[in-house]
């Protein structure tokens, strides 16, 4: 591959992270003139050092910040779909080696050796976010290779999310291949959940929370569980398969409280499962001006701090929920409080849980932390690819 494109390091830059594995080129460490601006997004180029060593082969895209993600240290690697194949088999054979089913993360990009991707399987339907633009480019290819491994029913291309807006891509998914106009039934931790992979959040269900959803059905068994921003009722499902006697889902979404119902009738948890529509802050309010406390109380709300200068401010938002989650805990009960933010790593976001839960009068223990399933494995050297926190306390 001597003829492709080749984009240096600026002589004040060093690239020693790369070379010791960070995934990123960003666009002020490299040279970038009006000729490189030109080259197509997506474009795979060689990377050097400022004096013309090879650092190792990238996608490229001078439109956004993240101008280089490294694709092989290899700069003769040819990518094509036996390259992404091989990506696929090493994922799959980590997943079924972990799952008794076939429902998981597949893809957790840049940590699963295929920068910007990300892969949801959900058996026989396969959702793809192509959030890079090489990616974008080259989905006939990822189908392909999805197509000799699994031979799938469905594959979708979900194009939802700020990332592909920062690579200058679209935002329309689109079927590839089959379709579907029904939720899939998921069977984890003992429960039955609805995905809607079509008009869902992300890619239709959160397979992220799945060790801390069983961790909370062992804590709930035999009393009541509270679920704050319970979107499918992720955690009041797997407690009530746990034992627990009751769960109680809130969320703003009533599309999301629709398929937690039909989760919960599929599973047979109706007569212990009941919904309430409303603004979470509010509910916990009204909740607490009734009395009502519960056994668990799990908080897991969308990203408060979605990116750094979002951060104070979701800082404080994650300090309000605890204060308020911890009120209607019993005593010797249990607060669950989750944070999905890039921005707030766990010792922001402990300490900001910490004393909203003093705030409320409360004294606890940290019994359990969590953090995504081991079907989302972290890039050693991306903070952005851990990125889910949850402490589990108990209350006096």
């Amino acid at each position: 591959m001597t003829d492709i494109p080749t984009l240096r390091f600026r002589p004040n830059k060093s690239p020693a992270r790369v070379m010791f594995g960070f995934p990123w080129i960003y666009s002020d460490d490299v040279v970038l003139d009006r000729r490189t601006k030109k080259i197509p997004a997506g474009t795979f180029m060689k990377v050097q050092t400022n004096d013309k060593q090879d650092l190792g082969l990238i996608a490229f895209n001078g439109e956004s910040k993240i101008t280089g993600r490294v694709m092989d240290l290899n700069v003769d690697t040819v990518i094509d779909t036996a390259w992404i194949v091989s990506k696929l088999r090493v994922a799959a054979e980590l997943r079924d080696q972990l799952y008794d089913a076939p429902f998981y993360r597949l893809i957790h990009a840049e940590a699963d050796g295929l920068p910007g991707v990300i892969i949801d399987r959900f058996g026989d339907a396969f959702v793809v976010q192509p959030n890079a633009a090489w990616a974008e480019k080259m989905m006939p290819e990822i189908t392909d290779a999805l197509e000799q491994i699994f031979s799938p029913k469905i594959i979708l291309k979900n194009a939802a999310g700020r990332a592909r807006a920062l690579e200058g891509l679209d935002l329309e998914n689109v079927f590839i291949k089959g379709s579907s106009d029904k939720p899939i039934p998921v069977l984890m931790n003992g429960a039955t959940y609805m995905a809607d992979i079509t008009g869902g959040q992300k890619t239709g269900l959160f397979f992220d929370q799945r060790e801390n959803h069983a961790f909370v059905s062992k804590l709930a068994k035999g009393g009541a569980m509270l679920d704050v921003f319970s979107h499918v009722g992720g955690f009041s499902l797997a407690a009530l398969a746990g034992g627990a006697v009751s769960a109680l889902a809130i969320d703003s979404s009533q599309p999301a409280l629709n398929l937690a119902i039909a989760g919960a009738e599929a599973s047979g948890f109706s007569n212990s499962f009941s919904t309430r529509k409303s603004d979470a802050f509010d509910a916990m309010s009204e909740l607490a001006e009734e009395g009502e406390t519960y056994q668990v109380v799990v908080c897991d709300p969308p990203a408060f701090a979605p990116s750094k200068p979002t951060l104070d401010r979701g800082l404080r938002a994650y300090e309000k929920a605890a204060k308020m989650a911890a009120k209607l805990v019993k005593p010797g009960g249990y607060l669950v409080l989750c944070s999905c933010s890039h921005a707030a790593d766990m010792a922001k976001f402990r300490k900001s849980s910490l004393v909203g839960m003093g705030k409320a009068g409360r004294k606890g223990q940290i019994i359990h932390t969590g953090a995504a399933g081991v079907d989302h494995p972290v890039h050693p050297h991306l903070a952005e690819s851990s990125y889910l926190k949850s402490i589990f306390l108990r209350l006096d």
